[in-house]
């Protein structure tokens, strides 16, 4: 089998639907950026971070892949093989944002991105993810997405986050306060 198909030489691609759109279309804008996102979790995995961040950084980018598939799937098209991201997948994060919340010192101020090279990747993964959240609710105020993507996305921003904090902990690394000058 190719991994060259030709038919988005035009400026266009397929949607799972079936439809084409052109590449610039916000939907692929949206699911492309969920893409970058999950690429950048597979180079925090290489980095060196805990073994409980790395199972979890794994459930999170099978999510990411249901996620794609979700913002790359109008809700109208006969689809019936898409799992559409839902309540269970915010709960997950809910729940290990709460486990990590309860070692972590409760935030005063302000931190910068950084500390380890995992941590501070996770903190740039964190800054795409509000990039893919920008792109979903703007898609959704043309056309209607999964009633549960853009709770989803932003939940799995706090959770980056607090994956960063947590990952500089277990490694010791403190973290740097922000000030204002």
């Amino acid at each position: 089998m190719k991994i060259y198909t030709k038919t988005g030489d035009e400026g266009e691609t397929s949607l799972f639907s079936g439809g084409r759109v052109p590449k610039t279309h916000l939907r692929v804008e949206a699911y492309g950026t969920v893409d970058e996102l999950n690429s950048l979790l597979g180079v925090v995995r290489a980095a060196d971070l805990s073994e409980r961040a790395d199972s979890w950084l794994n459930e999170a980018q099978r999510q990411l892949f249901h996620l794609g598939a979700d913002l790359a799937t109008p809700l109208d098209a006969k689809a019936d093989w898409i799992t559409r991201i839902g309540v269970a997948e915010i709960q997950w994060l809910e729940n290990t944002i709460d486990h990590m919340t309860a070692e972590l010192v409760p935030l005063r101020n302000f931190i910068l991105p950084g500390g380890t090279t995992a941590a501070a990747t996770l903190q740039l993964s964190r800054a795409v993810c509000r990039r893919a959240e920008r792109l979903a609710v703007g898609l959704a105020r043309e056309e209607d997405i999964g009633e549960h993507v853009i709770a989803y996305i932003n939940r799995l921003s706090d959770w980056l986050f607090t994956l960063a904090r947590y990952e500089n902990l277990l490694a010791g690394e403190p973290e740097t306060r922000w000030s204002a000058g």
